[in-house]
């Protein structure tokens, strides 16, 4: 565990060094961007993280503001500002100069595809699994984190948690409670910019797109694979809005194999992160 300073925030941090016998300089370095309120690094480390190391790539998993261990700011929920987070944290981690291959996973892949449209020269590849990427998901997120938020003002639940020797729930109850009562998170995604379909035709990096079949999701991520001329959608039978934490083994293979194909693209072409253009971070 790592706690590294970037712009004013200290990140929690976990980072994963190549496999020595498969380790590949010349490979984009593997990021992975967690979920909303609950969620953190440790969803991806067992099912995606340490095979992505172990397969030769450099994998690097963060908390995102606010989240887990991560400093908890009472502003700065929104996606430019994450984006910001994610190029200083890299600075921090002197991999500004190493194109990168974000793997997000839910509300982590929204921000993945706005990391990849605001640099371009940065971000070689995206993994994204169930993205929000609708206005409604926006609406419906806003509208269930609120009945959330006032379920937790003043709740009881964390200090019962502990007494019954919940630990971990009792602090995953006290992160949601302060994310949704005591920041501007919830504001922060209703003012959120939803994605258009020239949006989706600007991408330009190799894309894939897992959904659960189930999934509401799906009539998004197909507007994306329709759009983006480097996109392809996957759809696990049988599952929902769940695929990290049900579908391990076939997802592993289908993210080794789309890391492996865009690294492959990336050496091929001799790519490396070339200085951002002016304003390339305001969107």
């Amino acid at each position: 565990m790592a706690f590294v300073p970037a712009g004013s925030l200290r990140f929690h941090v976990q980072r994963l060094p190549a496999t020595a016998a498969a380790a590949r300089p010349d490979r984009p370095v593997v990021v992975f961007l967690h979920g909303l309120v609950v969620d953190n690094l440790s969803s991806f480390y067992c099912p995606l993280a340490v095979p992505t190391a172990r397969a030769g790539h450099e994998a690097v998993l963060y908390d995102l503001r606010g989240h887990g261990r991560t400093e908890r700011p009472a502003t700065g929920y929104d996606s430019r500002t994450a984006v910001r987070d994610l190029v200083s944290l890299l600075g921090s981690l002197d991999l500004g100069h190493r194109p990168v291959h974000l793997v997000g996973n839910s509300y982590g892949g929204t921000l993945a595809l706005h990391a990849a449209l605001a640099r371009p020269d940065l971000v070689t590849g995206l993994t994204l699994l169930e993205p929000p990427l609708s206005g409604t998901w926006v609406e419906n997120m806003v509208d269930t984190l609120s009945a959330a938020a006032l379920s937790l003002e003043d709740s009881p639940v964390p200090a019962e948690l502990l007494t019954l020797r919940l630990r971990k729930a009792a602090n995953l109850t006290s992160i949601a409670d302060e994310l949704l009562n005591r920041t501007s998170l919830i504001d922060d995604i209703a003012a959120s910019r939803t994605f258009t379909a020239a949006d989706f035709a600007r991408l330009d990096c190799p894309t894939l797109i897992v959904c659960g079949e189930h999934s509401e999701l799906v009539p998004g991520a197909r507007e994306l694979a329709h759009h983006a001329a480097h996109a392809a959608i996957r759809i696990l039978p049988g599952l929902g809005h769940d695929v990290l934490k049900e579908s391990s083994g076939v997802l592993r293979e289908a993210v080794l194999a789309h890391l492996e194909a865009t690294a492959a693209r990336t050496v091929r072409t001799g790519r490396t992160a070339r200085a951002p253009r002016a304003g390339a971070l305001v969107r």
